[in-house]
């Protein structure tokens, strides 16, 4: 691989934009060659403000378009696993942003594809291990500070969701970030999922069941509990509290600044994820970067993509049923222990 890397990226809606503006702009190291979405005069529109880059209606011959080192996925999750497979045909590294797969036999055949390769160059974009404050609070619950952790508490809020958002997506697209960080910050599986639905909120559409709070059993004993509400109306928000046997620490207040003025003090709420996980994907990307131009992802891979996917499909089936929903898994395969 060349010194800067070769980037094609699937998906040129808001997510995908969006990363595309970040190389060469805030991360360094690699360099846009190819970009592919159905909407062909939008990716023209995005070819056409970058320098040498070639636009595609079809992933695959993006992908297979000269110079490209790496493949960046930010189409919609159904797309994923045929855009992913196309690039382990290559050996080419991956980063793709959740869901991996709309449903874990997809991720599944993901995870047979590269263990075929015999090496992971799969990384899913759960960028909220590449957060500070996360990562912050991951060390605290690594050293012990607070002991056992026994309950996560975990509030994921929207100012509005788009038109075509769904009850479902509710937990296949947004807490599936609770669900991963859950996973990462106590070092446990997940094993059982509750979803309990209140009368929803006068601002969501017709059918869309918003809020819900979903509640995580996880093999260690502990309980998180995810509040999703993605029609809150007054911004983004995203907060954790872990409480331990010996204590408790919560992140994502977010007040870095309080104005006090005019009889009144306050701050800014985040209206959007890209405003307050701005650093985080400078850091996942610099990060996959790094380890694509040695040949490998560092970041959550395959498996972690595949477990979130599990959780998801309890999730789905237990907010249909109203039961607590046991997650059924293979057994982790070598390959993700190395």
């Amino acid at each position: 691989m060349t010194s800067t890397l070769g980037i094609a990226v699937i998906g040129t809606g808001k997510m995908g934009s969006d990363h595309v503006r970040r190389f060469g702009r805030t991360v360094g190291g690699a360099r846009v060659v190819a970009v592919a979405d159905p909407d062909g005069d939008r990716v023209k529109e995005v070819a056409a403000a970058l320098e040498g880059v070639s636009a595609h209606t079809d992933p695959a011959a993006a992908i297979a378009a000269p110079g490209v080192d790496a493949v960046l996925i930010a189409s919609p999750g159904p797309a994923h696993e045929e855009a992913i497979l196309h690039a382990l045909e290559r050996g080419l590294p991956v980063l793709c942003e959740k869901p991996l797969t709309p449903d874990p036999a997809g991720a599944l055949r993901i995870m047979e594809a590269e263990a075929r390769l015999d090496r992971r160059l799969v990384q899913v974009g759960f960028m909220r291990r590449y957060d500070a404050e996360y990562a912050r609070l991951k060390e605290l619950l690594d050293a012990g500070g607070i002991g056992r952790p026994l309950f996560l508490h975990c509030r994921h809020r929207n100012a509005s969701s788009p038109s075509f958002f769904t009850s479902d997506m509710l937990i296949s697209d947004s807490v599936v970030h609770e669900v991963d960080a859950a996973r990462w910050l106590l070092d446990q599986e997940i094993t059982a999922v509750t979803v309990l639905s209140p009368t929803p909120t006068s601002a969501a559409r017709e059918g869309l069941r918003d809020p819900r709070l979903v509640l995580l059993e996880t093999s260690g004993g502990a309980v998180v509990d995810v509040e999703i509400f993605v029609n809150c109306g007054f911004g983004y928000q995203v907060q954790c509290e872990a409480v331990g046997e010996t204590g408790s620490a919560r992140i994502g207040d977010g007040h870095a600044m309080v104005v006090q003025s005019a009889g009144r003090w306050g701050g800014e709420i985040a209206q959007d994820f890209t405003v307050r996980f701005a650093d985080a994907y400078d850091r996942q990307l610099r990060g996959w970067i790094a380890a694509a131009a040695r040949g490998r992802v560092d970041g959550p891979d395959a498996w972690d993509g595949y477990a979130a996917s599990a959780v998801s499909e309890a999730g789905l089936a237990a907010a249909r049923s109203g039961v607590r929903t046991l997650v059924e898994q293979v057994p982790r395969p070598a390959l993700y222990d190395r």
